[in-house]
């Protein structure tokens, strides 16, 4: 049996993309096993969206191929389509695959082991042809509905590597679901470039998750990263459903407006906070999570407190803090005024100290209340872990207790308080 692994960098696309050729392999008669050594392949999903990134994966590379010399490597994802050249020409790898035929890698290294070669460029270049992936390494089921982006945000590159915006049909997201969760998936997670902008013929994303709701089975739906569109009433009221968690990752980048404007976002920063509030009017105890660039170029520390009040007023549970990253081919790359690192250091770590901040007051704002926590594993104690429906990390111990399963819980205490990336609640089973 061929030994395959794989590394995945980068975002929740990369992760759906990495778990269905898993799958697709372990259906193929290969046998997964960890990057660490002994593979007879590895494949290498990346990210190009940072100057860190590239230093990730270049790094994971080497190291990867130092640990599986006589591997056959093929790297893919965001970092293929900005240096494909670079990649070619390096030697690091023995195939090279671009995003747009990424979900014919099963085809190529299968080729390659019984043909011995494979050529990536003969297959056709398709973003969603990849098949549900059953066995992953994930409990929740990543359903890719939306790939590309139309935005062109000053400082970022992912029009460049993903392309334009660009919807899965329907029907095709409707077959996906119902065949994971007859698989026994208990909760799907839509994820997608710029997922706000579905749209495939009739169906927009608003009613592409009313449709899914619809859809019968014992599941919850989870909303990932999504960009801070006019949400409509109607939209918003779906999350009174049981089945639609009520989180969302909202992307701000700044709460300054003059950074915004810099930044060619298509929203203002009160914009925002309408959206926002709207949302807490739907849903008192909605989980919001978000995103914010700091050091952007000409950003001065006016606008960097003018951000930091903003991201404290609404009370993000979470705030993914990102240290501005100079992308070549970009508008910002080219601005006056870029901010020293020692400055972005700096911030970032202010800003972090406020997400910590915020999310010990989300989840005190949350003692006593009543979830539904999907089992995603049992350590060695017998203590139950995994989230509830607000995206709140729990564990709770009992008997009986079971992977991949639903139980009642109420929110107790706060472990591992101060510690932001480990925080969760102890939940008591009712």
């Amino acid at each position: 049996m061929v030994k395959i692994a794989f590394k995945t960098l980068g975002c929740r696309v990369n992760l759906y993309e990495t778990d269905a050729l898993a799958s697709r392999f372990k259906e193929g008669g290969y046998e997964i096993i960890g990057p660490e050594s002994g593979a007879d392949a590895v494949v290498v999903n990346t990210c190009t969206v940072t100057n860190q990134s590239d230093q990730k994966c270049r790094q994971a590379i080497h190291q990867i191929r130092r640990k599986n010399p006589n591997a056959i490597i093929a790297i893919t994802g965001c970092m293929v389509n900005n240096y494909k050249e670079e990649l070619l020409h390096s030697g690091i790898a023995d195939y090279v695959i671009d995003n747009e035929r990424k979900s014919a890698i099963f085809d190529i290294i299968d080729n390659h082991f019984k043909q011995g070669s494979s050529d990536p460029e003969g297959y056709d270049r398709d973003l969603f042809s990849y098949r549900p992936a059953f066995d992953t390494f994930h409990t929740r089921s990543l359903i890719k509905v939306q790939d590309g982006c139309n935005n062109f945000c000053s400082y970022c590159i992912i029009p460049m590597v993903r392309g334009r915006s660009t919807s899965r049909p329907a029907a095709d997201i409707y077959h996906n679901i119902q065949e994971v969760v007859s698989h026994g998936f208990k909760e799907i997670v839509l994820t997608g470039v710029n997922m706000g902008r579905y749209q495939y013929d009739n169906t927009s994303f608003e009613k592409l998750v009313e449709n899914i709701l619809a859809i019968e089975g014992d599941f919850r739906v989870r909303i990932s990263s999504i960009e801070p569109d006019q949400f409509s009433d109607h939209f918003l009221e779906l999350f009174q459903h049981e089945k639609l968690a009520p989180h969302m990752h909202i992307c701000l980048q700044s709460g300054s407006e003059n950074t915004l404007k810099r930044m060619h976002r298509f929203y203002t920063a009160e914009q925002f906070a309408q959206i926002c509030n709207k949302i807490k009017s739907f849903r008192p105890d909605f989980n919001l999570t978000t995103d914010v660039i700091v050091g952007f170029p000409g950003e001065t520390d006016a606008e960097f407190e003018e951000s930091s009040q903003f991201v404290k007023a609404i009370g993000f549970s979470h705030v993914h803090t990102f240290k501005y990253s100079v992308r070549t081919g970009t508008v910002a790359a080219q601005m006056p005024n870029q901010i020293p690192e020692r400055v972005k250091t700096e911030r970032s770590a202010i800003m972090r100290k406020i997400s910590l901040e915020n999310k010990t007051a989300y989840f005190q704002s949350m003692l006593g209340h009543v979830q539904r926590l999907l089992v995603e594993r049992i350590d060695a104690r017998g203590s139950a872990k995994g989230y509830g429906e607000n995206y709140i990390p729990l564990q709770v111990t009992g008997e009986g207790l079971k992977r991949n399963t639903f139980i009642n819980i109420k929110l107790g205490d706060i472990g591992n308080i101060g510690l932001e990336d480990k925080m969760y609640m102890n939940a008591i089973i009712i």
